[in-house]
């Protein structure tokens, strides 16, 4: 169980070339393209809330490359249980952005009738599971459809996503060691953003990492820079591969930062330094 931060783009913007994945050049450009359309449509989201014309709105600003690196690792059968930030894996996994700013507005076009809050978009046809509201709830549910899939026999994986206030809820603790115990398809994605609303990691955890954690329930636990869309997607797709052929799930540790606040009803100033934020800033400007 390595404490290592896996990467493949270095923050120098060198790069380790054997532990680059197989992707075409287009195939690249394609994801850059998309961080780029995540990051503007999650700017404009908050815009939109501050001119009052939506309601609410929870931003991804600086989690991009962690939610479209490893949702670009799924077939279109696998299943996403995604919490409230993952505008860019819904996105790649085909959600269209029509769909998405209709929620928003909560219109007539609305798949869901105006019945759920802004970002809690969801659209079984794709298989992108609704988001809730309360903390780790979709944990237990990514493991239990993907102990559904295993009995039928179905070749699917399930992605679940959460952050790393979520590794303090119940539902972390009994889906993790429920997926250990029957050995489920399940990779477990946690976007170690940093920050809880105003709670520090630190805080949330006295574990090295929130990655050794899954040692305690039997698998393997990875972590890996959440700003390095290389190495998230490799990390991803090998967890992927192993769960398809029987090998089980796997604990994913992206470790990235939230730039932004952590709602639109939240100030982020009044719990974090100006000079913290401005050395992730570095990181996370591409």
């Amino acid at each position: 169980m390595s404490l290592e931060l896996l990467q493949v783009i270095k923050p120098t913007g060198d790069y380790v070339e054997k532990m680059e994945p197989e992707i075409s050049k287009d195939e690249l450009k394609r994801l850059y393209r998309l961080m780029v359309l995540v990051r503007n449509l999650d700017t404009r989201g908050l815009q939109l809330q501050r001119q009052g014309r939506i309601g609410f709105y929870i931003g991804c600003l600086g989690q991009e490359a962690a939610q479209l690196g490893s949702a670009y690792a799924l077939k279109p059968e696998d299943w996403v249980f995604p919490a409230y930030r993952e505008l860019g894996a819904a996105l790649i996994h085909g959600v269209t952005l029509k769909q998405l700013l209709n929620q928003y507005f909560a219109n007539a076009e609305d798949i869901q009738k105006g019945r759920q809050l802004m970002n809690l978009f969801g659209y079984k046809p794709v298989h992108f599971v609704t988001g809730s509201a309360p903390i780790a709830t979709q944990i237990p549910h990514a493991v239990g459809t993907a102990l559904a899939a295993k009995i039928r026999g179905d070749p699917i994986v399930t992605l679940v996503y959460f952050g790393d206030g979520a590794t303090s809820e119940n539902d972390f603790h009994a889906g993790m060691n429920f997926a250990g115990v029957y050995k489920t398809p399940t990779i477990f994605l946690c976007q170690n953003n940093h920050w809880a609303i105003s709670v520090s990691v630190e805080r949330q955890t006295a574990a090295e990492t929130i990655a050794i954690k899954a040692k305690a329930y039997g698998f393997e636990g990875v972590r890996v820079d959440g700003n390095d869309i290389l190495a998230i997607y490799r990390t991803t797709k090998e967890a992927v591969e192993k769960a398809r052929k029987g090998g089980g799930p796997t604990l994913i540790e992206a470790v990235t930062y939230r730039m932004g606040p952590h709602s639109s009803s939240d100030d982020p100033k009044r719990y974090r330094t100006q000079q913290e934020l401005e050395e992730w800033e570095k990181v996370h400007n591409y």
